[in-house]
C-alpha cells in the first residue's frame, strides 16, 4: 500500500444515556486504531440529530434511553440516513432486545463487556457490508433459528403489565432457580436477570422470592408442586 493510500478512520458517533458509561466509551475508541469519534449523544432523539448533522459512518447506540430509545432511533437512522451503519453497544442480550434492534436495522450487537478489539472489529465489519455480531449474540441467533420449538406465546392478559420475559423470569423464580440458572437458561446475562426482577417486583409490589413464588403460582403464571402451596 502506497503512502497516502491508508485507510480512513472510521467516523463514529456514541449514543448512551448514562455519563459516564459515555464518556468512558469516548475514552476508550479514543485510544483505538481505525476510529474517530465525532460526537456523542445522551439519548436517541440527540442521536438521530448528530448523524443528519455529522454524517457519521457509524453509530454505537446502547437501547435503554429516555425521550427514544435505541430501537427507535436505529429505525429513524437506517430509514433516513442509509449511509450510517448502526451497532448496538447495550448490556442487554436477551431476546426482547435483540431481534428489536437487528429488525430496525442494526447491523452488529455487542454486550457492554466488549473488549477494545472486538469494537474496532464491530465497527470496521460493518463497514464493509457484513455483520458486526459478538460470539455469544451470533450463538443466540444460530440457537434461535435451529430451535424447532416456537417461541412461547406472550399472555393474552399478563397481570400487572408483566412482559413475556418477566413472566419467564417469575416462572424460573416459582422453579427454585437462582439468578445465575436463570441466566443460563434464558442464555442473558445475570446483570439482565437481575433488571427483570427489579421491574416485575416494581409492577406487582412483590418484596421477595417468597412472595413471587406465591404470587407465580395465585396468577396461574406457575404449577404447584403436588400438595399445593401452604
Amino acid at each position: 500500500m502506497t503512502e497516502g493510500a491508508e485507510t480512513k478512520p472510521a467516523r463514529v458517533v456514541v449514543a448512551d444515556d448514562q455519563t459516564v458509561v459515555r464518556e468512558g466509551i469516548v475514552m476508550l475508541l479514543g485510544l483505538l486504531p481505525g476510529i474517530e469519534v465525532v460526537g456523542a449523544a445522551g439519548d436517541g432523539e440527540e442521536a438521530v440529530r448528530l448523524v443528519a448533522e455529522l454524517a457519521p459512518d457509524v453509530v454505537l447506540m446502547d437501547l435503554r434511553m429516555p425521550r427514544c430509545d435505541g430501537v427507535e432511533a436505529t429505525r429513524r437512522i437506517r430509514a433516513g440516513y442509509p449511509g450510517t451503519q448502526v451497532v448496538v453497544l447495550t448490556t442487554f442480550a436477551d431476546d426482547e432486545s435483540l431481534f428489536p434492534a437487528l429488525k430496525a436495522g442494526a447491523r452488529g450487537y455487542l454486550t457492554k463487556d466488549a473488549g477494545g478489539d472486538e469494537i474496532v472489529r464491530a465497527v470496521h465489519s460493518v463497514l464493509s457490508g457484513d455483520a458486526g455480531l459478538s460470539p455469544s449474540i451470533q450463538r443466540r441467533l444460530l440457537e434461535r433459528l435451529s430451535d424447532p420449538e416456537p417461541p412461547q406465546p406472550v399472555p393474552v392478559e399478563a397481570p400487572d403489565g408483566l412482559t413475556a420475559r418477566e413472566v419467564e423470569v417469575l416462572a424460573l423464580i416459582a422453579e427454585g432457580l437462582t439468578n445465575q440458572e436463570i441466566a443460563r437458561e434464558l442464555h442473558v446475562s445475570t446483570a439482565t436477570v437481575k433488571t427483570h426482577i427489579n421491574n416485575l417486583f416494581a409492577k406487582t409490589g412483590i418484596k421477595d422470592r417468597a412472595q413471587a413464588v406465591r404470587y407465580a403460582y395465585a396468577k396461574g403464571l406457575a404449577r404447584p408442586p403436588m400438595g399445593g402451596v401452604t
